[in-house]
């Protein structure tokens, strides 16, 4: 908490052309494991209510619960007192009913009253499972709950991978629902993410078989997942929020970013895997050594400015897509 109140002021964010402090935009509802058993449990609601009252005002809140897993401890702790029936662990058997209704707050509203106005919360809440044990009474209920399950992954953060974020645990329920809205404008997004997905989690298995027999024992085309993997962590996933380039993200520079990636992918393997004789065998280093400047610029394609009119960040990614595609004619002819 002492963090929060020396960094949170130093941090600035630009609304409507100006620059803002955050902490003018942020309210802390602090409350330490020192703190009376009662005090624990509601600071939580203290914290939602707060986010109600703003939204009532016809802003767009976002509320941080760090964590629900203490607050669920100290339910267990009063329950214990009141000689209620315990459940699971000791928790309250109304500890799924509570989380429930807590979550049940967030959404958009039209509020009450003149002038009309708009308003929505929307809930992030931390999950502590002791010893990372995801089977635990308060992760289940949790899980149980919400629709969007971000898991955070130590070794990540230790790598300075963030936002740290373990692609494989992690999943949304929204999928289906947001794929009218992507295919609006880009009929091609969900299959993008869907290609993401696959190669990330070939990887996982590739991984456990390059800790026994190597990375040169690998085909071709499992070389070029694993390749093209690495990019799609440390060229897409993996960000910079202190860099003007990397701290925001519009739509035109994702979709367009992932189509690259995905297009250099799909030819890469197409490449690798074409009967053309094992005298013109093509293999991933004579792809990357023959197209390094187009691999060069795709490792790139972050420091595009996001401040760009949307027109200009899509031409400028085809342009690199066109490149990628003319350097692959280019190597498979002379084969």
């Amino acid at each position: 908490m002492a963090e929060v109140l020396m960094d949170f002021p130093e941090l600035q964010i630009e609304l409507n052309g100006r620059k803002e402090s955050i902490m003018k935009r942020t309210t802390l509802v602090a409350n330490t494991s020192n703190m009376p058993v009662a005090a624990r449990e509601a600071s939580i609601y203290t914290g939602i209510t707060l986010a109600e009252y703003f939204r009532d005002m016809g802003y767009d809140v976002a509320m941080m619960a760090d964590s629900t897993s203490r607050w669920a401890e100290a339910l267990r702790e009063i329950s214990g007192r009141l000689g209620e029936m315990p459940g699971d662990a000791g928790y309250p058997a109304y500890l799924g009913t509570r989380l429930a209704n807590f979550y049940e707050r967030a959404g958009r509203t039209t509020c009450t009253g003149l002038p009309a106005r708009e308003g929505s919360v929307t809930i992030v809440g931390a999950v502590s499972p002791p010893g990372g044990d995801m089977s635990e009474p308060v992760t289940v209920s949790t899980l149980a709950i919400v629709q969007v399950f971000w898991a955070l992954d130590k070794k990540l953060a230790q790598k300075k991978h963030f936002p740290a974020v373990n692609w494989n645990d992690s999943f949304s329920k929204y999928e289906r629902a947001l794929d009218s809205y992507y295919t609006k404008s880009s009929p091609q997004f969900p299959k993008l993410i869907k290609t993401f997905k696959k190669v990330l989690q070939d990887e996982k298995s590739l991984q456990e078989i390059v800790q026994l027999v190597g990375k040169d024992s690998l085909g071709e085309d499992a070389k070029v997942k694993l390749e093209v993997a690495k990019m799609i962590r440390e060229d897409f996933l993996q960000q910079n929020s202190f860099t003007d380039y990397d701290c925001t993200c519009p739509l035109s520079k994702t979709e367009g970013m992932m189509k690259n990636i995905c297009n250099f992918y799909e030819l890469s393997m197409k490449a690798v895997t074409a009967n053309t004789g094992d005298d013109a065998k093509m293999t991933w280093d004579r792809i990357k050594k023959s197209l390094k400047k187009e691999y060069d610029r795709l490792t790139a394609m972050k420091n595009i400015n996001p401040k760009l009119h949307d027109d200009e960040i899509t031409n400028q990614l085809k342009a690199l897509n066109d490149a990628v595609e003319k350097g692959f004619r280019d190597l498979t002819s002379s084969v």
